[in-house]
């Protein structure tokens, strides 16, 4: 296995997983009603501008946070961490950096969030209080250890699963996520002059909670998008048929990575952002000694895992889109 010898920093495991997302949206009812009953999440609470989403076994109050506002982009991101403790040495970290932004009282379903900004202009945050989400009567499973009722709707997403951000500088913010967060890269591409074109990281077994891919308009702070996971393939193939019965724009899949394997499905919500409707299957990395996996130029250049080319569009559009 070849090693990338740009790799730095030891991971920490301060950080817990991905907590939650918050995206903007200039069509915030048309939103909420996708996120429901295309992708089958349960609204667990409504506030003023901002709606609180989550799949059925999201443990949390929420995993997504919709806001109106008057053209799509991500609001902020946020990681939740193994303890205060953890929380307090990272807080450290990133002040020292210059890239913290401080303090914030928290928001519905979660405690003291300390924000802060990646090189190339996204908002984060990192935070250890949370609200579990509580039951109701509709949906209580008939499994205590299930953190909701199987919903029955839509494509029926069960769990946050990544997001992925554009980056003008994938380096600078890849080695942020490592050298502040105490993540770790898994796969990587290098093209043949040594530049970075799409970076993996995660704080814990999973392949990846964060990818970073090279933002070809040179945008600032744009956003690619969010992936829910279901359990199998075929929910996969089968969300691809509910998006069309609700006329949904499919951008590209279903089909299978070639980075990370997962199976996927692309589409865009009504307010504009990308959704990945995915199955990242049981692909988890044990190993404590595990080297980042190198991709090159020409092997990218094959598409993916089974041959389709990736879109142009992949490299092109985020939210808040770039007017040509």
């Amino acid at each position: 296995m070849e090693r990338y010898t740009a790799y730095i920093g030891e991971p920490s495991f301060d950080v817990a997983h991905l907590a939650h997302l918050e995206l903007l949206t200039p069509k915030f009812e048309e939103s909420i009603r996708f996120f429901v009953d295309v992708l089958g999440m349960t609204l667990t609470d409504l506030e003023g501008d901002s709606a609180y989403l989550r799949g059925w076994d999201d443990y949390a109050h929420h995993t997504l946070k919709l806001t109106a506002a008057s053209k799509p982009a991500l609001g902020h991101f946020a990681f939740r961490t193994t303890s205060r403790t953890a929380l307090e040495r990272r807080v450290a970290l990133l002040e020292r950096s210059g890239l913290g932004l401080g303090w914030t009282d928290g928001d519905r379903g979660h405690g003291p969030a300390y924000a802060f900004r990646l090189p190339g202009g996204h908002t984060g945050e990192i935070l250890y209080e949370v609200e579990w989400y509580q039951p109701t009567p509709e949906t209580r499973p008939a499994l205590k250890n299930q953190a909701s009722r199987f919903p029955g709707r839509g494509s029926n997403v069960r769990r946050l699963d990544h997001i992925n951000i554009l980056s003008a500088d994938v380096r600078e913010d890849r080695k942020f996520f490592q050298e502040l967060l105490g993540l770790r890269l898994t796969e990587i591409i290098v093209f043949d002059d040594n530049s970075e074109k799409g970076a993996w990281v995660t704080p814990n077994i999973k392949g990846y909670e964060v990818a970073i891919t090279e933002d070809q308009l040179r945008g600032h702070g744009r956003f690619h998008h969010v992936c829910y996971a279901v359990d199998t393939r075929e929910e996969v193939l089968r969300a691809a048929d509910i998006c069309l019965e609700h006329g949904v724009f499919i951008e590209t899949g279903p089909h299978k990575h070639a980075i990370q394997q997962t199976m996927f499905l692309y589409v865009y919500e009504p307010g504009g952002h990308r959704i990945e409707i995915g199955c990242p299957g049981a692909r988890l990395v044990v190993a404590p000694d595990w080297q980042p996996i190198v991709w090159s130029q020409a092997e990218r250049q094959k598409g993916q895992a089974w041959g389709l080319r990736t879109i142009a569009s992949f490299h092109t559009y985020g939210t808040p889109p770039i007017e040509e």
